[in-house]
């Protein structure tokens, strides 16, 4: 990771910690883009599990998020269940970034137009530390459940 200028989405990201009491978790810039989870957790140097996976869904029409373990798939079936929704379909890039602002691979937990209905993964909660993007494929932060919790309003569930 470096101190290399921030991208715009990423410095709006670090704006957004910095306001929600969050100072500590300062964005980061990774060397190159992270393609799965796996390569996140090695570029930051945590399990794989302490990923926090920002994925978008679709359901009918309407964006929720879903901040899931990079150690397993979401359960579309069981994260509808959660959600109160009758289903959810994976998400297009042009759905995403309208509902986000950001992009597939650098989509964060915050700093979306207008807030997203949000679940959290439960088993986030064994980490002491969290690693989540920031906007862009190549920026990083590193939270706390509690403190995701918080900064997102999400609902804890179990979706894998």
């Amino acid at each position: 990771m470096t101190d290399i200028a921030l991208h715009p989405n990423a410095q709006n990201i670090a704006d957004i910690l910095t306001v929600k009491g969050l100072a500590g978790s300062r964005v980061r810039m990774l060397p190159e883009r992270a393609a799965s989870a796996a390569e996140a957790a090695r570029l930051v140097g945590c399990e794989v599990g302490a990923i926090a996976n920002s994925l978008v869904f679709d359901a009918d029409g309407e964006a929720v998020l879903v901040l899931a373990s990079g150690a397993h798939r979401v359960d579309a079936a069981k994260a509808a269940k959660a959600l109160e929704v009758a289903a959810l379909r994976r998400a297009t890039p042009d759905f995403v970034r309208e509902a986000t602002g950001q992009v597939i691979g650098g989509v964060s937990p915050v700093g979306h137009p207008a807030p997203l209905r949000t679940l959290i993964d439960e088993d986030l909660t064994q980490f002491e530390r969290i690693w989540a993007a920031a906007g862009h494929p190549n920026a990083v932060f590193s939270t706390t459940y509690a403190e995701l919790l918080d900064i997102t309003g999400a609902t804890p569930a179990v979706v894998a």
